[in-house]
Formats: structure tokens, C-alpha cells, sequence
């Protein structure tokens, strides 16, 4: 291996994050869809030439953990020496690699002088492939149902356009194909410009250069992991989380994991997880990994580690086949963040018993996932947009109030978007749920709820959400925070959907999807008294639930 001169090798591995950054942003700004192009449910990154991440824009955590696995699945059909200008490796299938069907990975080969040096990839979540219900087929009972399935492929880009064969069979199998072959040339025009960033840096430091440079910044992110592992007391720790059920019974969907330190490294084995289930809550073996990792970057090591394949080699994640963490084919999978985010909960519990003062107590932790669709003369239109809640709190801080969960990370789309694009729903409250947030020595973040009138006759609700029933845990003392709701107002009626559910609206209903709150942290009697008046001033906490938790408030907070 060549040696590289440390300031080449500062510049070329910053402007390689530079360049996944700058793929992010283009794909944003020139996506169709309002879930990529306002709420931001897409990732970019750049990889070396045998497929391994070497830098990766700061967007989706779940989309990005398991890349180099979707990625190897489309080379060991279609080598990469085999690869001609113009190729391009796609694949969003959940049991080759993949994840859940709307997200599509593309792998762009780099060329420079006839050799491929790296690969442009993208991901985004496309609002309609086809299946059984626009958006989103919450009632699936296996994959089939659920949408266009693109097994590990390559093609080449005469194939794609107008014209091209790949592109006339997705269009004629989706719902809105303008939103989904815009976002999807999107990611094309994403791909392009990181290959265009990598080509400059090899014309400029040589290509052997920069592949010594992606090989160093890959061993760079595995010791700093390594040794932030050694600083964590050897041990075995077990815990466990639940899904509220699968949709049919009122069972919860037990997640069980133990993490064993052993110097530098950590083992994650999630044997005694429950089986795979009927209906879409199960979770792909590549979003179990990245969960979990996820989980184990955030808490154990710093935030200015690259997340790329070298963060990866210290860490083992292993589910039992056949569970809900690796399911067989051809379970259904769409809701399989509902399973990441209990991977995720139960990892941190158990580091919890260890590194106390990292950890944070459970959040909502939900993809809140609501699709409203309509069919008129024109066709269908489709809104679909992925909530979050309220963060749980940590050693020292409240939790977070009405984001997206930790492996999301969508933004909200804002309503003018809405107003503009769908004329039959009409957003008229959006708006924080006051005590939502357990009670603590730190308080759990809040969470929200967006309310809908339905402006046409016939549209269609499909929903997936958790923690309707199963409220997140506190840690050490701190209390529990809400559980979420979806409700539809009728005629002066309410009544309530359940969290994994389909309904047909009238004009007129008025449909509130209720995000759930963060847990606290440390006992409620050790709060400062500043902080419980502040929370009551502010509206964050009512008074009566505030004196049942804390003790009486001062008069001044009325």
C-alpha cells in the first residue's frame, strides 16, 4: 500500500464527506415527492470500488447501516469488472440484501481511464410501488402484496428514459409515476454528481492515492470504535422491548437481546426474539444490523466517527431465521422500523446497565406512518408522510419534543407543501400534546399531534404506528411516556383506528394522528423546581399533572 502524505490525506478524505453531502443535497432539492423532497426520507454515499461506504451524507441512520450488504448482492450476479459506461446496479429486495420495498437502492460505478474507482449510491423512500393499497398496504399478509419487488440487477442507462424498457415496466406498475421516476431520476442526478467529485480528486492525487485514502479512512473509523469499546467494562448485559402486537391479536412481539463486551469488541445476539409474524411489522436482516449499530455508535462511541464499513468490523449482529428480526420469504416487511426501533430500545437498555450517564431513557421511538390517498378523473394522489414523537430523557437533559425517532430523522413536511399539492385533506391543528412526556428528574420530550379534515369522498387512510398500547419505559426511577392514538372524528362521533389499520373517510371527517411522548430519566423528586414551574408556564405540563409528579407549583405559574 502506498503511503499517503497526511494533509492529502485530510483533504481528500473531508472532501469525500463533502461529496456524500453534497449527493444529499442535490437528491433533496431536485426530488418530486414531498417524502423526499420536504421530509427528506433518502440517503447518499460514496463508496470504494469493492462496495464497502466509505463516507456517507448525515440523513437516514436505517438506510444507511446495511448499503455494502444491498450493494455485494448485485455484484455477486454482476461483477464489477463485468461493469460497462453507463451501468447501474439496482435492488430494493428486502431478502437480497435489501430493506422494505419503497427503498430503492441505486450503486452508480465510477469510471476514470476505463477502470471503475468507487461507486455513487442512493437510497429514498418512494412514495407508491404498486401492491395492495396506494402508499402503503398496512392488511399485506405477505411481500407480494406489498409492491414492486426489484431483485439485485444491473442495468444500463439506455434502459432507462422515455423509452427505455426498465423504466416503461415500474411506470406501469405504480400508482403516481410522475413522483416516483422524478425521485428516482433524482437519485441518478445524486449519483452523477458524487462520481464527478471522486473523478477530481483521482485526476488531481491519482487514482491509487485516493484508493489508499478510502482504505485509511475506513481503518480510521475501526480504531476509534475499537477503543472506544475498550473503555466499556467487559461483561454480558440482557434486555428486552416489545411491539404493542402484529395487527390480528392483542400479543406483544417480544424483542430479547445480549450484548457481550469483551475488550474491543461487542456482540449483539438477539436469540429468543419472537417468530416472524403474519402481517408487515418483520424486520429485515440488513435493518436489524443497521438498528442495532445505530444504536451502538450513538451511545458508545463519538459523533465525529465516520459511519462507514470500518465502524462496522468491531461489532456482530446475529437474529435467529425465522424470527421477527430475520424473517423468511415472503413475509411482509413494510413496517419494520416498528421491530428497528424495539432493536434499538432493547440495545440501549441493556448498555444502559453500564454506561448509565450515555444512555437515554425510551422514546416514542415509532414510525407514526400515515397514507392518505384519493382517486379522481386524473388518477390517484397520494400523501404519505412519517412521524415521530417525543425523545426519552438522559443524564442531564429533557428529551427532545416532536421530532422524528433516532434511525428516521425525516423532517416534517409543512403544510403549505400539503396545502399546495393535495386538495383533499386540509391540515387544521398541529400542535404539542401537553403531559405527554414522563415524568423525571429529566423529563421526557413531548410528542404531537397533526389533525386532518377531509375535503373529498372516498379517501383512503392506511396506517402503521406502535405504541398505542406498550408505553416507552423510564430509566432509573424516571416514569413512562404516552402512548400515541390515531382518531377519527365523525358526525360528532369519535372513534379510534387501531395502530396497525386501513379506513375509508368521508368529507368532513377529521382524522388526528396522536404521537406518542418520550420517558423520563431518574427519579421525578429530584427535579429542579425551576424546571417543574417552567414546564407548567409553559404549557409543556398541566398543573394537576405536575403536582401529582412533583409536588405542588408555584402560584406565579398560573
Amino acid at each position: 500500500m502506498i503511503t499517503v502524505d497526511p494533509v492529502d490525506y485530510a483533504v481528500i478524505s473531508q472532501s469525500l464527506i463533502a461529496a456524500a453531502r453534497e449527493m444529499g443535497a442535490k437528491m433533496i432539492r431536485s426530488a418530486y415527492s414531498t417524502i423526499v423532497r420536504e421530509a427528506r426520507d433518502c440517503s447518499a454515499a460514496i463508496l470504494d470500488r469493492h462496495g464497502n461506504v466509505v463516507a456517507q451524507a448525515e440523513l437516514i441512520p436505517m438506510q444507511l447501516g446495511p448499503m455494502a450488504t444491498t450493494f455485494k448482492a448485485c455484484a455477486a450476479l454482476y461483477p464489477v469488472d463485468q461493469l460497462v459506461e453507463g451501468d447501474f446496479y439496482i435492488n430494493n429486495d428486502p431478502f437480497e440484501g435489501g430493506q422494505h420495498l419503497p427503498d430503492i437502492f441505486i450503486f452508480t460505478p465510477i469510471f476514470l481511464d476505463g477502470t471503475v474507482i468507487g461507486f455513487g449510491a442512493t437510497t429514498a423512500h418512494h412514495l407508491d410501488l404498486g401492491g395492495g393499497a396506494p402508499g402503503l398496504n398496512s392488511l399485506a399478509s405477505d411481500i407480494y402484496q406489498e409492491g414492486l419487488r426489484i431483485p439485485p440487477s444491473r442495468y444500463n442507462m439506455r434502459d432507462w428514459g422515455e423509452k427505455g424498457m426498465f423504466q416503461r415496466l415500474v411506470t406501469a406498475n405504480i400508482r403516481v409515476p410522475d413522483q416516483t421516476i422524478g425521485d428516482l431520476n433524482a437519485q441518478f442526478a445524486a449519483n452523477n454528481t458524487g462520481a464527478e467529485r471522486v473523478k477530481e480528486l483521482a485526476r488531481k492525487y491519482g487514482i491509487e492515492t485516493v484508493d489508499a485514502v478510502m482504505a485509511e479512512l475506513l481503518d480510521y473509523s475501526e480504531r476509534r470504535v475499537r477503543a472506544a469499546l475498550r473503555a466499556v467494562p467487559n461483561g454480558v448485559y440482557y434486555a428486552e422491548d416489545a411491539i404493542d402486537d402484529d395487527g390480528i391479536t392483542d400479543t406483544p412481539l417480544v424483542i430479547k437481546v445480549k450484548v457481550t463486551v469483551k475488550d474491543d469488541e461487542i456482540d449483539l445476539d438477539f436469540d429468543g426474539t419472537c417468530e416472524q409474524v403474519q402481517r408487515n411489522l418483520n424486520c429485515p436482516y440488513a435493518s436489524t444490523v443497521s438498528a442495532a449499530l445505530s444504536c451502538v455508535k450513538a451511545v458508545l462511541t463519538s459523533a465525529d466517527i465516520p459511519f462507514n464499513e470500518g465502524l462496522k468490523r468491531p461489532i456482530t449482529v446475529t437474529a435467529p431465521y425465522g424470527s421477527l428480526l430475520n424473517p423468511r420469504p415472503p413475509a411482509p416487511v413494510r413496517a419494520r422500523m416498528e421491530a428497528g426501533y424495539r432493536v434499538w430500545n432493547a440495545v440501549m437498555k441493556a448498555l444502559a446497565q453500564v454506561v448509565p450517564e450515555k444512555v437515554i431513557a425510551c422514546g416514542y421511538d415509532t414510525t407514526y406512518v400515515g397514507a392518505f390517498s384519493h382517486l379522481g378523473p386524473a388518477g390517484y394522489k397520494i400523501y404519505l408522510e412519517v412521524f415521530g414523537g417525543g425523545y426519552g430523557a438522559s443524564a442531564g437533559t429533557d428529551g427532545c419534543d416532536a421530532v422524528d425517532g433516532p434511525l428516521s430523522n425525516c423532517a416534517n413536511a409543512p403544510i403549505e407543501s400539503l396545502d399546495m399539492d393535495h386538495d383533499f385533506i386540509r391540515v387544521v391543528d398541529y400542535s404539542l400534546v401537553p403531559d405527554s412526556g414522563g415524568a423525571g428528574e429529566w423529563r421526557g420530550g413531548l410528542g404531537f399531534v397533526r389533525r386532518y379534515e377531509v375535503l373529498k369522498e372516498g379517501v383512503e387512510l392506511n396506517l402503521y404506528a406502535d405504541r398505542f398500547r406498550i408505553a416507552p419505559d423510564g430509566l432509573f426511577g424516571g416514569e413512562a411516556g404516552m402512548p400515541g392514538a390515531c382518531e377519527v372524528k365523525r358526525d360528532g362521533q369519535t372513534f379510534r383506528l387501531k395502530s396497525k389499520d386501513k379506513a375509508v373517510l368521508r368529507k368532513g371527517d377529521v382524522v388526528s394522528l396522536i404521537c406518542g411522548g418520550g420517558a423520563g430519566y431518574g427519579p421525578p423528586s429530584r427535579r429542579r423546581r425551576d424546571l417543574v414551574d417552567r414546564d407548567v408556564e409553559q404549557g409543556y405540563v398541566s398543573r394537576k399533572a405536575s403536582e401529582r409528579a412533583y409536588g405542588t407549583v408555584r402560584q406565579a405559574a398560573e
